[in-house]
């Protein structure tokens, strides 16, 4: 459990401070001419702000785990973290917030 929660948050600090962007799925296979319509700084701060919100409820849920002796709670703060994350990184990522201003068609 510390382990998937130490990776959400290398992999939010490489994102974020170290602009490694082609660790984003889907972004990394576009043309660059697609790529310019993204602002990618913007969806960096996303994906690492999600990341270090899934890496805090994950390691809150170990805590809760260790100090209640129950390994269930564990498996639910992975799963609460994962179902939250993702959708919100999904719908967001998606929406024209954080893509450049563009002309219309």
């Amino acid at each position: 459990m510390i382990l998937t929660a130490i990776i959400f948050l290398v992999v939010a600090i490489l994102i974020k401070n170290f602009k490694l962007y082609d660790l984003i799925a889907g972004y990394n296979t576009m043309p660059d001419a697609e790529k310019a319509t993204y602002n990618i700084s913007k969806i960096a701060n996303l994906f690492a702000f999600v990341f270090y919100g899934m890496a805090a409820i994950i390691l809150i849920a170990y805590c809760f785990s260790k100090w209640l002796d129950n390994e269930k709670i564990g498996f639910v703060g992975i799963s609460l973290a994962i179902l939250i994350g993702i959708p919100i990184l999904l719908i967001k990522f998606n929406s024209k917030a954080y893509k450049n201003n563009t002309k219309k068609e």
